[in-house]
């Protein structure tokens, strides 16, 4: 069997003909596979899910339980007969609950890794390398430039900055599903035990988090109600991105405006957003990643999906290995 007869590309998404299932399909299809909980991956509509429990949870908490009209929870590692082909589910080490998934059918194995991260993370399951023959890697970050920094530095210049600056709140803009909580477990493993005043977009999922044995510590409503203007002074503030353009970021005092992301690697990015003090905080790989990831499957070759995948096409012909981009559409960098 070639790997294009057991997945290949169509306007939905990956598609297994003779298992007759799509893995993360961005329209609603008969029988999805779905890596991990963000939007962009993770849609409602669809007849049949198979994902893993955290991952059909999240998507219930996001889209309501009637998101698909049956779900079926993955273990990790189980082996699933769907339509005759062996399907497993491997840690991604994105966010919590997220998944590689790998395809079996006729002694030839395919691992889609949905997104990944190397860099360990206390709020998800650490990535797990699975060897294969063909790998599909994101390629959120694939350029050179791209190389993150320890996230226990990035914790630090946040803590640095509150010390420094005790009348001003800091406003931290984090994805609501991963990135959030990320952001508000590393500044407990710094030792930061303040309470954390989140956005009520955060609630929910925080919620989850810490029921899933994931301790943020004490958290706080972000609200008029739950304090004046002057008692956030000093304090750490977390809400998703798009709350910094509206009323809720002007009750503040004097805030200092912080973005979480790897993308603020690029200051142009940076100063565009109005972040005074962007934090690289990234829940995909890097460079180094994406290649010492590649190299460890020992997979003969190579399909680059979603991001910067020329480059790192061309990275894998230099090394020898047989790559080629698959030009999905529809995968954004919700969680990046």
């Amino acid at each position: 069997m070639r790997p294009s007869d057991l997945l290949q590309p169509r306007p939905e998404g990956l598609y297994c003909p003779p298992g007759d299932f799509f893995i993360d399909p961005v329209r609603p299809v008969e029988r999805a596979l779905i890596t991990h909980g963000h939007s962009d991956h993770a849609r409602a509509g669809h007849t049949h899910v198979l994902a893993t429990r955290q991952t059909l949870d999240i998507m219930a908490l996001r889209y309501g339980e009637d998101f698909a009209r049956s779900r079926q929870a993955a273990a990790l590692g189980e082996k699933i007969d769907v339509g005759g082909i062996s399907v497993t589910f491997h840690p991604a080490g994105h966010v919590l609950g997220s998944a590689q998934i790998a395809v079996e059918k006729d002694g030839l194995r395919i691992v889609a890794s949905g997104d990944y991260k190397r860099t360990p993370d206390a709020t998800c399951a650490p990535f797990e390398l699975v060897p294969c023959d063909v790998f599909i890697t994101e390629a959120t970050f694939a350029l050179p430039v791209f190389r993150h920094p320890p996230p226990q530095e990035e914790i630090g210049r946040l803590l640095k900055s509150v010390a420094q600056f005790p009348e001003r709140s800091h406003l931290v803009g984090a994805y609501a599903l991963g990135k959030a909580q990320r952001v508000m477990k590393e500044l407990r493993q710094a030792g930061y035990d303040r309470p954390i005043h989140i956005h009520g977009a955060l609630a929910k999922l925080s919620d989850y988090y810490q029921a899933e044995g994931v301790d943020l510590g004490p958290l706080e409503p972000a609200t008029v109600e739950a304090g004046r203007k002057g008692e956030f002074a000093g304090a750490v503030v977390i809400g998703p991105p798009s709350a910094f353009a509206d009323r809720w970021a002007r009750r503040f005092p004097d805030p200092v405006a912080c973005f979480a992301s790897g993308w603020m690697r690029i200051r142009q990015r940076a100063r565009q957003r109005g972040v005074e003090l962007p934090l690289i905080l990234s829940d995909h790989c890097d460079w180094d990643e994406l290649c010492q990831t590649i190299t460890e499957t020992g997979a003969g070759e190579v399909w680059v999906t979603h991001g910067r995948e020329e480059a790192l096409v061309r990275w894998c012909e230099l090394q020898g290995v047989s790559a080629r981009p698959l030009h999905l559409v529809g995968y954004e960098d919700e969680g990046d």
